[in-house]
């Protein structure tokens, strides 16, 4: 089968597409048929090694796994002799996990990784550009408590797991305020915000809002910033927090009323029926910002890394 594999990190070029041994499923596990997948910010933290702390985690000197990729879309080719819960030919949707191998024909994933059957209004490659964003922006949100009738400022709102958290926490019954750039600013409002504010124009601490929650999806903000924009007793949410984020948070949940939420994304199979359910109730829809095929994995990694994404970028396999 077709892989783009890596075996060293550093630039997009690492990136290479190789033909590889097709796995074979055991009796736990299916074999998907992938589709379409997606080029997430995490994969290219992943390609880059950076921060360094992902050396620790998935090999020193070199990748451990050779194949990234996180989100997929495809179909059931295979199960193995004790799965119950899928069929061959079941168009399916979700995530990896740690396991990544997304960047490629086929993978096996057990009969409990986070799958769900693709929504009935979704193509493969709007489906891809679910899983991340969303599982992210749910499990932040749920992990902040998010309230009906609170105020929550999405920072962050034009990528993958901004537009989803948008979408969700309207869901959820707050009034969302959203934060992006200019060229971003009417997308954000289309997907529901109450209120957009340009970061390149004005600073949201400085509005003289305050709200309930928080959420930093892309870990740009100033942490100063968002603690005063906090309401006494509000949250702040962050998905992609910096080490000095992190301790900063620490001792403000410690001592102040007000408290900080960061940490990694833990997903479960319920929550990708949660939001399969909520795409086809028309609650959520997938953002795609550019389309690669697998052979130009590398340019899609270059264009994420330029940070100026609007929702998702697919590759279609």
């Amino acid at each position: 089968m077709k892989a783009v594999i890596y075996v060293r990190y550093g630039p997009p070029e690492v990136l290479t597409l190789r033909n590889v041994e097709k796995p074979r499923p055991r009796d736990n596990e299916v074999l998907v048929r992938i589709y379409a997948t997606a080029v997430t910010s995490g994969d290219v933290h992943l390609r880059k090694a950076d921060p360094f702390a992902v050396r620790l985690f998935f090999g020193l000197l070199k990748p451990r796994k050779n194949i990234l990729g996180f989100a997929l879309a495809g179909k059931v080719e295979e199960t193995g002799a004790k799965v119950k819960r899928f069929e061959t030919g079941d168009a399916v949707f979700g995530t990896t996990g740690m396991r990544f191998g997304a960047y490629a024909e086929y993978v096996c994933l057990p009969e409990n990784a986070v799958l769900a059957g693709i929504p009935a209004n979704l193509n493969f490659e709007e489906a891809a550009a679910i899983p991340f964003g969303s599982n992210t922006a749910l499990y932040f949100l749920r992990k902040g408590n998010i309230q009906s009738g609170q105020k929550v400022l999405i920072y962050g709102a034009s990528g993958a797991v901004g537009t989803a958290a948008v979408q969700l926490a309207i869901f959820f019954g707050a009034t969302v305020t959203g934060v992006c750039s200019t060229a971003n600013v009417r997308m954000v409002k289309e997907l529901g915000a109450h209120k957009v504010i340009d970061y390149t124009k004005e600073d949201f601490s400085k509005t003289g809002d305050t709200f309930d929650m928080v959420f930093d999806t892309v870990g740009k903000s100033a942490f100063a910033a968002c603690i005063r924009s906090l309401n006494k007793n509000g949250v702040l949410v962050s998905c992609d927090a910096s080490p000095s984020f992190m301790a900063r948070g620490w001792w403000a949940s410690l001592t102040g009323s007000k408290k900080v939420i960061t940490g990694v994304m833990h997903e479960t199979p319920e929550d990708m029926q949660f939001v399969k359910e909520l795409v086809e109730a028309g609650k959520l829809k997938p953002v795609i910002d550019r389309r690669y095929p697998l052979e130009q994995v590398a340019e899609a990694h270059r264009y994420v890394e330029q940070g100026h994404k609007k929702g998702n970028v697919v590759v279609t396999v």
